[in-house]
This record gives C-alpha cells, sequence and structure tokens, in this order.
C-alpha cells in the first residue's frame, strides 16, 4: 500500500478517535454534574412503583452494595440519554464529509426527530405506561403477597421498558428513510397494513415483559406511528434514489 493511501485512513482514524473524546467527555461532565443527585434521581424514577405499593410496602434491596451501586448505575445511564443530542451530533460531524448535499440536508432533520421521537417514548412509558402497568401488578397480586421489589430489579425492569419504547418510537423516521431510498413506497406501505398491526403486537412481545398489558401499550403506539410515517413519507418517496440517478454536476454536489 503506498503511503498516500494510508493519509486519509490516518486523518479519519485521528478524527474518529477525537470524536470519541468529545463523547466521552459529554457524558462525564454530566455524569459529574448529576452524580450528587444519585439518589434523588432514582427516587424520580421509582415514583411511579412507590405509589402504587399497598400501605406498609416499600421497596428492598437485596444486596449490600445495592444502594450505593444501583443509583449511580441510574446516573451513568441518565447521562448517556442526556447527552444523546450531543454524541448525535458527533456522529454527524463524523460522516458529514461524506455524505452529498442533499444526503446532508436530510440528516439534521433526521437527527432532529429521532432524539425527540426517542425522548418522547420515553416520556409516553414514564407518565403514561408505569402508571397503568404497575397498577395493574400491585392489584393483582395473590393474597397474603407483600410486594417488595428489588431496587436492581427494578431499574434493569424500567431500563429495558425506556430502550423498548425509545427504540419503538423511532418508526416514523425508519419509514421515511425506507422510502427516501426508494426501497419502499406509501402505497406499498398501505397494502401491508394488516401485517404491520400484527407485527407491531409481536414486536411488543418480544421488547416488553411477557404481559398483555404492557405489549398492547407498546404495540398500539407503534401502529399509530407507522401511520404518522406513512403520512410524511409521500414528501420523500424516492428522493434519494433520484437526486444520485439525475445528478447533472457531480462536482457542485460531491462530498467534501
Amino acid at each position: 500500500m503506498a503511503v498516500d493511501d494510508t493519509q486519509p485512513l490516518i486523518s479519519h482514524l485521528i478524527e474518529l478517535r477525537k470524536r470519541l473524546l468529545y463523547c466521552i467527555l459529554s457524558v462525564l461532565l454530566v455524569f459529574l454534574a448529576l452524580i450528587y443527585f444519585a439518589n434523588d434521581i432514582y427516587q424520580l424514577i421509582s415514583a411511579p412503583l412507590i405509589k402504587q405499593l399497598p400501605a406498609g410496602a416499600s421497596m428492598i434491596a437485596t444486596d449490600v452494595a445495592s444502594p450505593f451501586f444501583t443509583p449511580i448505575k441510574l446516573t451513568v445511564i441518565v447521562s448517556v440519554f442526556v447527552s444523546a443530542p450531543l454524541l448525535l451530533y458527533q456522529v454527524w460531524a463524523f460522516v458529514a464529509p461524506a455524505l452529498y448535499k442533499h444526503e446532508r440536508r436530510l440528516m439534521m432533520p433526521l437527527l432532529f426527530s429521532s432524539t425527540l421521537l426517542f425522548y418522547a417514548g420515553m416520556a409516553f412509558a414514564y407518565f403514561v405506561v408505569f402508571p397503568l402497568a404497575f397498577s395493574f401488578f400491585a392489584h393483582t397480586a395473590p393474597r397474603g403477597v407483600l410486594i417488595a421489589t428489588d431496587i436492581n430489579n427494578y431499574l434493569d425492569f424500567v431500563m429495558a421498558l425506556f430502550m423498548a419504547f425509545g427504540v419503538s418510537f423511532e418508526v416514523p423516521v425508519a419509514i421515511v428513510l425506507l422510502c427516501w431510498s426508494g426501497v419502499v413506497t406509501p402505497d406499498d406501505l398501505r397494502k401491508k397494513r394488516p401485517y404491520v398491526l400484527v407485527g407491531a403486537f409481536v414486536v411488543g412481545m418480544l421488547l416488553t415483559p411477557p404481559d398483555v398489558f404492557s405489549q398492547t401499550l407498546l404495540a398500539i403506539p407503534m401502529y399509530l406511528l407507522f401511520e404518522i410515517g406513512v403520512f410524511f413519507a409521500r414528501f420523500y418517496v424516492g428522493k434519494g434514489r433520484k437526486r444520485d440517478e439525475e445528478e447533472d454536476d457531480p462536482e457542485e454536489d460531491e462530498p467534501e
């Protein structure tokens, strides 16, 4: 391999290292700002369950170090979520020079909307799903069974739901990208509505705890978001492929 051929690779690796350092520093700074409030953050996350516990019941810690490490673990996760816009910007800054101008014009709105939808999915889980699900679980416990949830198990449970709803709310972005690239069209997706509805419940079954309640609360919003994505996708049908095929002046729209 010639020396000139290795220069672009080295420059890309240096740029990648710089972007990764920015990502790590972003998360670290947010973590340092939030670590003092670690217990308060955990109380906020556990509030939907605590409100539904019977009188005299409380959460427990079955491991000696759980009261210390579990809030810190949650704070690390929250730091990543809070830093998500900065992390996505670093990803954008790394790949932007390799994109065409029309691709860059599309990517920025998609990055913004995907971040907003992810936060919306988490908010939906916290304010809608958690109160309903925990109320259902608390009132269906057998008589004589005292509900005492371990704090670490609870954190794993709610983080799984946060991720499931956050990722599921990205459906409109995925549909817009598919239609923009010409892989599918809105008309094709409309014809597959029955399959999408069944698929939404299958995804809900795979991504949520094994109860019909949580599955339904995830499947219905997913299907509604599918319809929203199909509606907006009609404005982007085949634009990516069309522009790639009909570029008359490659130098004007070539990657930097």
